[in-house]
């Protein structure tokens, strides 16, 4: 018990002593500038009245005594898209805000604009009564939203344009109709929100037109740059049976897997697919055409074949620099005549299979697998290209009738295979470099970048 009140004690008197103290504290005004984290913070892309993440600014105060600022508020008002959050309070005006000496106070902003055009740039500012300020800024997009729930299967029945007037946002899975036409038009931006995707029904068509510097994207909703390197921010685009995808000019990437394909068709042209958990491209008993296309760091393979079909590759450069998680097998290309299906059954079927002028190339040992299997035929064809083999590829490189004029574990030199600077335009000294076949590159006279090949035209998709 005699314990017990000493120890209450002791703490009233702490509690005396700490509350003489704060009530000592005296806070002046400033007689020095405050210091900013940064003098302007540029807030990434948002949609139309959608608000953004939060983000921060910092203030400094320099000085050897506690001051208050006696004013922060936001240029623009009431009227501002932006909010701010000081010391816990929301709103867009502050006032007799105290920093202790050498202390420093976090200023939270975010925005939800109201969009009146196809983009715009919003810029305000923090005004501070000592006529300093910070300069925010965003780029504000128009936006259509397209959004499932239980009253709203989120499904396009009928044949429609897809215009870059406005951002598609998607919320759960939108649906292609079966037989049904989507066209998307050059510039237009379609953003999936988490575990979101596209699927094209059986028999429907997917015609992406984009054209150089005027892509058309198809990402997660998260545009902060550092997403742009990070998978699982959606989930795929699904081809159903009989369903086709005309792609020319798109960057796919950051979801689960790019395009599942089963028994679909799909023709694919100036096209880069990157950053995905398991496959670029799965496709199990399906044709894919791919010209011109750039696949890069997905966990599985950038291109996963399965239950055969007719797959051919031209001027492609596939290369694989997964390390987000090393257990999984990061491969270039993988093929077989086998798929477990939905109920487990293993479905076989034959396999052609092109690679022509084509970069196949991983930071391990092998960058293509092959897993034939006996009673179907799995025909190949490797011409004028430049491979990463190794042991367990499934299939010789040397003496290998299938494989003609093409290049063995050399490495292609790209410019910069980093995650977050990747460009895969390989060096001068490049062995890729006038090494392509010169009738196969004359059926394709210019570049994923619009440059001619038709003289000394160099493995891959870039000249």
């Amino acid at each position: 018990m005699k314990l017990n009140i000493f120890i209450a004690s002791l703490l009233m008197a702490f509690l005396f002593i700490t509350g003489c103290n704060r009530d000592e504290i005296s806070f002046d005004a400033p007689s020095k500038e405050l210091r900013f984290s940064q003098d302007t913070l540029v807030l990434d892309t948002v949609y139309n009245q959608v608000r953004s993440e939060t983000y921060a600014v910092k203030v400094y105060n320099q000085e050897d005594k506690d001051i208050k600022i006696p004013k922060i508020s936001l240029q623009g008002g009431s009227n501002s898209p932006y909010r701010l959050n000081v010391d816990g309070k929301s709103g867009t005006e502050f006032t007799d805000i105290p920093l202790r000496k050498k202390d420093s106070l976090f200023i939270f902003v975010e925005i939800a604009p109201i969009a009146n055009s196809k983009e715009a740039i919003a810029e305000d500012r923090i005004n501070f009564s000592s006529n300093q300020h910070v300069t925010l800024l965003s780029v504000v997009q128009d936006a259509e939203f397209f959004v499932k729930t239980s009253a709203n299967p989120n499904i396009i029945a009928q044949n429609t344009t897809w215009q870059s007037n406005k951002a598609k946002i998607i919320y759960g899975d939108l649906t292609l109709a079966k037989g049904k036409t989507l066209n998307i038009e050059k510039g237009t931006k379609i953003y999936f929100s988490k575990n979101s995707g596209l699927k094209i029904s059986k028999n429907a068509t997917l015609n992406v037109s984009g054209d150089l510097n005027e892509e058309v994207i198809f990402r997660g909703d998260r545009n902060e740059t550092r997403y742009d390197t990070i998978p699982v921010n959606w989930n795929s685009i699904k081809m159903e049976e009989g369903a086709t995808a005309n792609i020319n000019y798109a960057k796919i990437f950051g979801g689960t897997s790019g395009l599942e394909m089963v028994k679909g068709t799909a023709n694919l042209r100036n096209t880069q697919i990157h950053t995905f958990q398991n496959y670029g491209i799965l496709a199990v008993n399906s044709s894919v055409t791919a010209i011109n296309t750039v696949m890069y760091n997905c966990g599985e393979s950038n291109f996963g074949i399965f239950k055969g079909g007719n797959i051919d590759l031209t001027h492609c450069t596939l290369t694989n620099y997964w390390s987000l998680n090393a257990s999984m097998p990061g491969l270039a290309l993988y093929a077989t005549n086998e798929f477990k299906n939905a109920s487990g059954t293993v479905e076989q079927a034959p396999l052609t299979l092109n690679i022509k002028n084509s970069i196949i190339h991983t930071s391990r040992d092998n960058a293509m697998v092959f897993k034939p299997t006996s009673g179907q035929s799995f025909t190949y064809l490797i011409d004028s290209s430049l491979l990463k083999y190794g042991n367990n590829a499934g299939f010789n490189f040397d003496g290998n009738a299938m494989i003609v004029n093409s290049i063995k574990n050399q490495d292609p030199k790209f410019l910069n295979y980093n995650l977050a600077k990747t460009n895969l335009r390989v060096a001068n000294d490049s062995p890729a470099k006038g090494k392509a076949k010169l009738m196969y590159a004359q059926s394709i006279p210019l570049d994923i970048v619009k440059i001619s090949r038709t003289t000394a035209p160099t493995i891959g998709a870039y000249q």
